[in-house]
């Protein structure tokens, strides 16, 4: 028998991991073989991991850094790695992120006990994969725009201000968030400051409540 394709599950609750562990644990060509409680640790765990995962399933919402930062960089540090994306959000914006971020497919949890199965086998074959209950026209139109060159739905800010967002919404202050990136207190209030006049925002509540509704923090 081919030996079952090892899974990484990267969530913040320790109920929804216990839950999807069982679903795929139940499957016989599934296996979960690690866990993660946030996009940091998933990346930590996979370079660990090395050859002995083959997928990656990553919440979008989680502390530290989001499923689709952690995709970003597991697709530039281990390009060979399936990711999915599994979440409580469902609009347009987050699929196409996903898509940009490397993942193979995006399952919202409240199906996930009827698709996850097979997004799973999906991603393990290199096939993209979208709930059923999604216009399928989405993958074609993005396909499309990409082969084309034609311009994808635009980026407001960039990867790192994303980061610092996070942070900033997650009540992190400029020198702390200064430590964890590695970078000066400086760079952190410019950051800080393009990212209130490009989103048109006034101050840190503002910023949080931007950060809950692009789902970079849960409320």
């Amino acid at each position: 028998m081919t030996a079952p394709a090892r899974i990484l599950l990267a969530d913040d609750h320790a109920l929804v991991r216990r839950g999807v562990r069982l679903i795929l644990d139940a499957e016989p060509d599934l296996t979960v073989v690690a866990e993660a409680a946030d996009g940091a640790e998933a990346i930590e765990r996979a370079r660990a991991l090395g050859d002995g995962v083959d997928l990656a399933i990553l919440d979008i919402a989680m502390p530290r850094q989001t499923g689709l930062q952690a995709a970003r960089e597991l697709t530039r540090v281990r390009p060979g790695l399936r990711t999915l994306m599994l979440t409580m959000y469902d609009n347009e914006q987050y699929f196409f992120e996903a898509l940009k971020a490397g993942a193979s497919g995006y399952v919202p949890k409240s199906v996930a006990d009827r698709d996850l199965v097979e997004a799973c086998r999906s991603a393990l074959r290199d096939e993209p994969f979208i709930y059923p209950g999604a216009e399928s026209a989405l993958i074609r139109t993005y396909l499309d725009r990409l082969r084309s060159g034609d311009r994808l739905p635009r980026r407001p800010i960039t990867e790192r201000e994303e980061e610092i967002l996070k942070l900033v919404a997650e009540g992190h202050s400029s020198k702390e968030i200064a430590r964890l990136l590695v970078i000066s207190v400086k760079t952190v209030e410019r950051h800080r400051a393009n990212l209130l006049q490009k989103l048109g925002l006034r101050d840190r509540l503002e910023l949080t409540r931007y950060a809950i509704r692009v789902g970079l923090i849960e409320p």
